[in-house]
């Protein structure tokens, strides 16, 4: 690890991307080992401030893109509307694949103007409008997600197998898998 940068024995570095609703930062967190990057922000030890490291910033703004870069670069968890780990680097995903009476329903995901396709884990006599409606929590995870950006040239599309996403700060809407 950089020596600006420290590292406790019971640390790790994580690269990650984040989303707000002006920008996209891509960099790395510290966390304590145990902490799931994916899950973090569900947990007692999320942060109040997001402190990206080594961080490159894609600001959306009148004028167009503008790219930055910052040794660190804090934004308040409150403005963080989705964040995932950069591939290869993955997590543990945070369900049991054979727990009975549950479903993946396919959605799109609108954060700021990140189209993200992915799915949500959710009863399997549910539907979206039900499962948004009943949702209670401040963080979502979901998974098998394909993100792109239609203003961004050269980004494409790209692949990660979970994200966290602010169910405030996003909208949702059905996905047909089968057209």
């Amino acid at each position: 690890m950089n020596d600006k940068f420290p590292n406790a024995g019971n640390e790790k570095s994580t690269p990650v991307m984040v989303y707000t609703s002006n920008s996209l930062s891509r960099g790395e967190v510290i966390t304590r080992q145990a902490i799931r990057v994916n899950t973090w922000f569900r947990t007692q030890a999320a942060p109040e401030f997001l402190c990206i490291r080594k961080a490159q910033v894609l600001l959306q703004g009148v004028a167009g893109l503008q790219n930055l870069a910052f040794d660190e670069y804090h934004i308040p968890i409150g403005q963080v509307l989705a964040m995932h780990m950069i591939p290869p680097v993955t997590d543990e995903l945070d369900f049991d694949q054979s727990e009975p009476n549950r479903k993946m329903e396919p959605v799109t995901v609108m954060v700021s103007n990140f189209r993200m396709n992915a799915c949500i884990r959710m009863a399997t006599q549910s539907n979206l409008g039900k499962f948004l409606d009943t949702a209670r929590e401040t963080w979502l995870s979901i998974y098998e997600v394909e993100i792109s950006n239609s203003s961004i040239p050269g980004m494409g599309v790209l692949h990660v197998p979970a994200a966290i996403i602010r169910l405030s700060g996003v909208t949702f809407a059905t996905r047909r898998t089968d057209i």
